[in-house]
């Protein structure tokens, strides 16, 4: 049998002596990093050589996998554990391929082809991600910088990243999604959708829909309504056409959202009625970033065109929030952006207190929120927006999963897709109050091990 690394011991820490986490008549198998022994074993995969593009499409080995040495496990299904999380103490989970087949007490476990302990660590379901901006080349580091200096700094801007893009060929696009992706995968997250918007022509926003589709993302949104490029200037009708039209047309192939952006800057009600209805006779979920600086009308004209979500939603009105409360439209909040723009916190507490659906989601991209670690965003979650730690688990995983339309993700029951967080702690409950520690310790995707 094997084991991930040592048993927990009260923090992230290297391997523990001796062989831990061996049940009783059971063969120990070596420590993560130890030299390959023979005999059934789950051998961990390198991610800085197999990364999920490629190792976490298909499962490691034929036949089942018993995990156990589970302190306690995140099933986000209260019909087969405690309370809204479906905890199960002492847990165990069977994987058959890219599914979850069994879980529920170790000692109810049935017999597996082999087995894994994992050193009495909590498990959840992977982190689903459903917002995030990850094809795109350069850095705005210096625009960040001065931001938090209160200088101003001209050159900054969607616009920056835009040209930076433009400027790099289609294979550095490819890699440096691909990295994104892979660190993503490595801090826990297993569903992962990414958006177009640093293009805005027909080619770029057509090459970043076929990069975003090739990186190992499971979700791709069409984001050509980013804002208006610097050649259509003075002519945001005019780029419309070109939205709605032949970039459209081009992109449909690679993607299955649309998505725009309903602010001042960015594109006016008008504007984003035309755009959504553009999506929605091109048969795609729709998706609107709004309400991000002030109130406005982005999260009720989310709602009102049947939106999967709106996001962001950081300056909201008692009528946005009794318009979200009242729909199937999920809010998905964005606290890493909150806090380095220095924006207030989203209300998450508001909303949930009035019965509206949200999720939690990193907004990875190089402007505002240049971070894929969920979490972190979990963590801000509870300690900006208000939530429990309960609320925040289920808001990145199955609030993600209902803002991309993905029934088998963000749980873990049979049925579900075999993506697996596994934490260097013996508690969901620590992902808050060991804010910044690199908690993750394992991480399967579709049945294999990436991490």
């Amino acid at each position: 049998m094997g084991t991930v690394s040592g048993p927990y011991t009260g923090g992230p820490s290297g391997p523990a002596g001796g062989q831990p986490g061996a049940v009783p008549g059971e063969q120990t198998g070596p420590t993560l990093g130890a030299p390959p022994q023979p005999g059934p074993q789950v051998v961990p995969a390198d991610p800085h050589t197999h990364g999920p593009a490629e190792s976490g499409t298909a499962p490691d080995q034929a036949g089942t996998t018993l995990l156990q040495g589970i302190s306690q496990l995140v099933t986000n299904d209260p019909a087969v554990g405690e309370g809204p999380l479906g905890l199960i103490g002492d847990a165990a989970v069977v994987l058959d391929g890219d599914r979850v087949v069994w879980v529920g007490p170790r000692v109810s476990a049935p017999a597996a082809d082999r087995a894994l302990d994992l050193g009495q660590r909590a498990v959840l379901p992977g982190w689903v991600d459903s917002h995030s901006h990850l094809v795109f080349a350069g850095d705005r580091a210096a625009e960040f910088t001065a931001r938090m200096a209160g200088r101003p700094y001209e050159a900054g801007g969607i616009g920056t990243t835009v040209a930076a893009t433009r400027g790099v060929e289609r294979t550095e696009l490819l890699r440096l999604a691909r990295l994104r992706v892979d660190e993503m995968v490595r801090g826990g997250t297993t569903t992962i959708e990414t958006k177009t918007g640093y293009g805005l022509t027909v080619p770029d926003e057509t090459t970043s829909a076929a990069v975003a589709a090739e990186s190992g993302v499971d979700v791709v949104t069409f984001l050509g309504a980013h804002v208006v490029p610097p050649e259509f200037d003075g002519d945001p009708q005019g780029y419309l056409d070109l939205v709605c039209g032949p970039m459209l047309q081009a992109v449909a192939r690679y993607v299955q959202f649309l998505d725009v952006f309903c602010e001042d800057g960015a594109f006016d009600g008008a504007q984003t009625r035309r755009v959504l209805a553009a999506g929605q006779r091109a048969g795609l979920g729709l998706k609107v970033h709004g309400n991000q600086l002030r109130e406005g009308e982005g999260v009720r004209l989310a709602v009102e065109h049947g939106a999967v979500s709106v996001d962001h939603c950081t300056y909201l009105s008692d009528r946005d929030v009794d318009a979200l409360a009242g729909s199937t439209t999920v809010a998905t909040l964005l606290p890493a952006c909150d806090l380095s723009t220095r924006q207030p916190p989203a209300p998450g507490r508001l909303l949930v207190d009035a019965g509206a659906r949200i999720a939690l989601a990193s907004n990875c991209n190089p402007g505002s929120s240049y971070t894929s670690s969920m979490n972190l965003v979990v963590a801000l979650g509870v300690l900006q927006c208000g939530l429990t730690a309960e609320e925040a688990v289920q808001a990145a995983t199955t609030g993600g999963a209902a803002a991309l339309r993905l029934p088998d993700v963000g749980f873990l029951a049979p049925g579900a897709r075999a993506d697996l967080h596994v934490l260097d702690a013996p508690s969901y409950e620590y992902l808050a109050y060991r804010v910044g520690m690199p908690l993750t310790r394992a991480v399967w995707r579709r049945g294999a091990r990436v991490v």
